[in-house]
């Protein structure tokens, strides 16, 4: 098939991107760099199925209208974000533009050619999780960030074109997603940050008391699942959770990484209005429609996620 994939440079995209290539597809990749990365892609650097490499902005209408009447595509894997929840506190319209106007733009352009869009949402558009079942797709909305509200407005988008146009879209809300390209500095998840601090021998500071817990789900499974729900009709017009099944505290994760309680500090959380204090995913409807089920442990994807850090991997 013919797919374009938005933000296929940054840390996920460059998974799926792997995933389509792997699978004998037809890629065009856009990104504009803001957060993803050409070194994430050398990897692919003459494959025969990767079409074209595009630095360009969602945000750029003609761009946009080039491509698809240029290439006929069958499925828009549709990732490319804003995706830092404090920059979304501190410039809310860079992330509104970005996440809620350029998904408008994507859609514009899947109904004129009958596209399939895939959406990559996020778990932070929930509330807590207050129950051991986990975080269905039933679970109430909290946007506690504008990168969260962005997300909550695009999806309604995403979906209103499903009921309004019969156009195939999806909603796909992955769990913290974690694994090797993933950034270390401060744009980077949790993980990555917290292996590349224990490796360097600095300390693993933690915002707040660190009693909140996240469903840590390893970057490969995360693209095993937004690939699937590009090729099933099943999904069509619904919204898809996807997570390990399992939640841990950020205290427990910077003891399994760091493995001395001395090097963990706890310091002043900088929006905590934006904290989800629990997280944990009931990934049951993907098991079901999508016969999808995570199988990296946890202590699997930080050893993966260690050794890639270890070996060199991107700053």
């Amino acid at each position: 098939m013919n797919i374009l994939l938005t933000g296929g440079a940054g840390f996920i995209g460059r998974w799926v991107a792997r995933q389509l290539l792997g699978e004998g597809h037809h890629l065009w990749i856009l990104d504009d760099l803001s957060n993803g990365r050409k070194e994430n892609l050398h990897e692919f650097e003459g494959h025969p199925g990767l079409e074209e490499f595009i630095v360009g902005s969602i945000l750029d209408e003609k761009l946009l209208e080039g491509l698809f009447n240029a290439h006929n595509f069958d499925i828009c894997y549709h990732l490319g974000a804003s995706i830092n929840v404090q920059d979304s506190i501190d410039d809310p319209s860079t992330t509104f533009n970005n996440d809620t106007v350029g998904t408008f733009y994507i859609l514009e352009q899947c109904r004129r050619h009958n596209t399939k869009v895939v959406f990559m949402s996020t778990c932070m558009v929930y509330d807590r999780c207050n129950e051991e079942t986990g975080i269905t797709e039933l679970h109430p909305t909290k946007p506690a960030s504008p990168y969260a509200g962005a997300k909550v407005a695009a999806e309604n988008m995403v979906l209103s074109y499903y009921y309004a146009y019969g156009l195939p879209t999806v909603v796909i809300r992955p769990f913290n997603t974690y694994g090797p390209f993933q950034k270390t500095g401060g744009e980077g998840g949790v993980v990555a940050i917290f292996i590349k601090n224990e490796l360097n021998g600095l300390d693993l500071n933690i915002y707040g008391d660190g009693t909140q817990t996240r469903d840590l789900l390893y970057v490969e499974d995360c693209a095993r699942f937004v690939v699937s729900a590009g090729f099933s009709d099943k999904v069509n017009g619904e919204i898809v959770n996807a997570g390990l099944g399992k939640d841990i505290s950020v205290n427990d994760l910077a003891l399994l990484i760091s493995g001395d309680p001395k090097r963990i500090k706890h310091v002043e959380h900088i929006h905590p209005q934006s904290e989800i204090q629990k997280l944990l995913c009931n990934s049951d409807k993907a098991s079901r429609i999508l016969s999808w089920k995570p199988e990296i442990s946890l202590e699997v994807g930080i050893r993966r996620t260690r050794e890639w850090i270890q070996s060199g991997g991107l700053a």
